[in-house]
C-alpha cells in the first residue's frame, strides 16, 4: 500500500510540474523572443541558443520546484490521513 501511495504522489508531482513547465515556457518565450527582435542590445547579444537557454532554464526550474512542492504536499496530506485512520483503529 505504501508503494501505491508513493507512485501516486510522484505521479501528481510529475503532472503538476509538467503543467507549470508549459506555462513557464510560454510566459518566458514571448518576452524573450519579442525583446530579441525589438531591443538593440538583445538583438546583438541574444542569439537563438541564448534564447533557448533562457526559456529552457525557466521551464526546468518551474518543473522541479512545482513537482517537489506537490510531492511533499501530497505526502504530507497522505501522512495525516493515515495517522487519523490509525487513531480511529485504536
Amino acid at each position: 500500500m505504501t508503494n501505491d501511495m508513493a507512485k501516486r504522489c510522484s505521479h501528481e508531482g510529475v503532472v503538476a510540474g509538467a503543467k507549470a513547465a508549459a506555462v513557464a515556457t510560454i510566459a518566458t518565450a514571448i518576452p524573450t523572443v519579442a525583446s530579441a527582435r525589438m531591443l538593440p542590445w538583445a538583438r546583438t547579444y541574444l542569439n537563438h541558443t541564448a534564447q533557448a537557454l533562457i526559456i529552457s532554464t525557466v521551464a526546468g526550474a518551474a518543473y522541479f520546484i512545482v513537482a517537489d512542492k506537490t510531492i511533499l504536499a501530497t505526502a504530507r496530506r497522505n501522512s495525516f490521513e493515515k495517522s487519523s485512520v490509525s487513531d480511529m483503529e485504536e
